[in-house]
């Protein structure tokens, strides 16, 4: 299981020239444009699965990276000193913990090592972290620890994208049939959403608005936004 804690932090370490690139800017139409989408399904989410009010509800990210994702759930109305961020890469962490409120607590570290109570978090989120993770045994170990921490009627909030991507060896897409079997005692409610990058890069070249309109065929999102939720 080190072993490939260590692989993972290989993994980002090869992309991690490209955090820079204009390419994944919030100025670039076909990143803010899906950023846009993603915020507008986390609202259907709060309303739809009853999260709300969200003033005494504990988030643990995993994977958190420089905060991005706790930052939104602020703005949602989440309250800072209720989050959690865990972030496997040192120089990450120190990026969120500059970012996000003091009352907000960064971990460094494994997070299938996390030391925390059991049943104590309503929600542990993790967006676009299991698609680096290339070991099954170390998928499903993670899995189970996210599903020990959550209290009863919480559940884990999964962002990330179901197809491989044949240029970039180190992530495998994850279908939502594998999303059950890795939290196979939670009820899964599943939206699609995110139009391919790839596409999404061309056609907001040519205009933003031509997002929408391709995102509206189901069949050209590359993303699942799930609440895997755990019931009594």
């Amino acid at each position: 299981m080190n072993s490939e804690v260590e692989k993972i932090k290989n993994r980002y370490a090869r992309r991690q020239h490209l955090s820079k690139a204009s390419l994944y800017t919030p100025l670039n139409p076909a990143v803010y444009m899906s950023q846009q989408e993603k915020e507008l399904a986390l609202i259907r989410w709060l309303k739809v699965c009853g999260i709300v009010p969200l003033e005494n509800k504990r988030v643990l990210e995993i994977g958190c990276g420089s905060g991005g994702n706790l930052l939104q759930l602020i703005r949602l109305g989440f309250q800072p000193e209720n989050l959690v961020g865990n972030e496997l890469l040192e120089e990450r962490a120190n990026k969120a913990r500059h970012l996000l409120p003091v009352a907000t607590q960064i971990l460094v570290g494994d997070a299938a090592a996390l030391e925390l109570e059991e049943g104590s978090l309503d929600i542990v989120l993790q967006s676009t972290v299991f698609t680096s993770i290339l070991d099954d045994q170390f998928q499903q170990k993670l899995a189970n620890r996210m599903w020990s921490l959550i209290k009863v009627e919480g559940g884990v909030l999964w962002y990330d994208f179901t197809i491989n991507n044949p240029r970039n060896p180190d992530v495998r897409g994850i279908p939502v049939q594998r999303i059950r079997r890795l939290f196979p005692k939670g009820s899964i409610k599943v939206w699609r959403l995110t139009l391919a990058p790839p596409l999404s890069r061309s056609i907001t070249k040519l205009h933003p608005g031509l997002y929408s309109w391709f995102n509206s065929l189901p069949f050209l999102r590359t993303h699942v936004l799930c609440w895997i939720k755990k019931s009594a």
